[in-house]
């Protein structure tokens, strides 16, 4: 399924959210979304999971279509873990959601295969940045039906943009696209393509393993 946003914006109740951004996301394609804090990475985030509607301009699929097949990851003050919980609360509640078995041994035999397990009881805000954000890739990804992930700012815990951006590759399948949201200053780090929060990215921003 391909996701397209054209000039969408969001506007607030104190002004603009998100400035009319035009980009489109392919199938087995990663998309590297920039911009300053404050530019907009959850509205975008929002609007291209069908989750929020824009003020202004279009994003297709209709709304409908991308809650079924869109997965959002991550994201702050929306849908990020709860600090206090350990990762093992965590795995469970995302495998609950997934359809999945749940239980302790179901929870416990996911970690372990997931080398996440040394960490299972560890409060969530205490869990290493890497684990983390793997966690909760291969989490989304299990979600059934699921064609497009989009990682919001994972730069605000995780110090390393390159690892954050090797574990999204990872997750890019030939049905499956990943968008990253980030920061600037992490996607001057990479040095790769990227679209820009509030442009007109009609030039495909296609990132190759």
């Amino acid at each position: 399924m391909e996701i397209h946003a054209s000039r969408a914006g969001v506007t607030g109740g104190h002004g603009p959210l998100l400035r009319p951004t035009s980009l489109t996301v392919k199938p087995g394609e990663l998309t590297l979304v920039a911009g300053e804090p404050g530019a907009g990475h959850t509205a975008l985030a929002l609007l291209l999971s069908g989750r929020m509607k824009p003020s202004t301009g279009t994003v297709s699929p209709d709304p409908k279509a991308l809650r079924k097949q869109v997965v959002l990851v991550d994201a702050p003050e929306v849908n990020e873990p709860e600090e206090s919980l350990s990762l093992t609360a965590v795995v469970g509640e995302e495998l609950a959601m997934n359809g999945m078995p749940s239980g302790k041994k179901a929870v416990h035999d996911w970690l372990v295969e997931h080398a996440a397990d040394e960490h299972a009881a560890k409060r969530f805000e205490h869990v290493p940045a890497q684990t983390r954000c793997a966690v909760l890739l291969d989490l989304a990804a299990a979600r059934p039906g699921v064609t497009a992930l989009i990682l919001d700012s994972p730069d605000r815990y995780h110090p390393d943009p390159h690892a954050w951006l090797a574990l999204a590759q990872d997750h890019v399948t030939p049905g499956r696209a990943v968008v990253v949201l980030c920061s600037t200053t992490s996607a001057r780090l990479l040095d790769l393509p990227h679209a820009r929060l509030g442009e007109d990215n009609a030039t495909s921003m296609e990132i190759t393993a």
